[in-house]
């Protein structure tokens, strides 16, 4: 019986991907954790940051999370007093979520965090963008 050849760690692509963004996420991990948050509860302040206030649908549709994954996160997270969540007025179906003013508070933060976390890729502004454009070209490929 033959046996069939399989591709070695070192050629697949989606260990590449995996080991990098478990290293990029671990590099965020100190900083974070002395301000209480968690990575995933960062993207969400910076989703918010820039927009104000969501419904959970956007949210997950930006962090491209599913509503079982995130609902419990934003609960956590109105626990600490770093978002609130509330009903969609025009419609109830819709649950709005919006910064609490310890999220808000936050924010003065997030220019040196991006700026140290830049820094630490060592990576020069044409190599940054070039791997994000690499990066989002991949995703919306393998999702569209």
């Amino acid at each position: 019986m033959e046996l069939i050849k399989a591709p070695l760690l070192a050629e697949q692509l989606c260990f590449d991907l995996y080991a990098a963004s478990r290293a990029v996420t671990a590099a965020y991990r100190p900083v974070l954790t002395e301000l209480g948050l968690t990575y995933p509860q960062y993207l969400v302040l910076i989703v918010l940051w820039e927009h104000q206030s969501r419904t959970v649908r956007e949210l997950a549709s930006h962090l491209r999370l599913d509503h079982g994954t995130l609902t419990p996160l934003l609960k956590r997270m109105e626990a600490l007093s770093l978002v609130e969540r509330r009903r969609d007025n025009a419609d109830e179906r819709y649950v709005v979520v919006s910064l609490a003013t310890k999220g808000e508070s936050l924010r003065e933060h997030a220019e040196r965090i991006h700026c140290d976390m830049k820094d630490r890729l060592g990576l020069g502004e044409r190599e940054f963008d070039e791997l994000q454009s690499t990066l989002r070209l991949l995703t919306s490929r393998v999702t569209h």
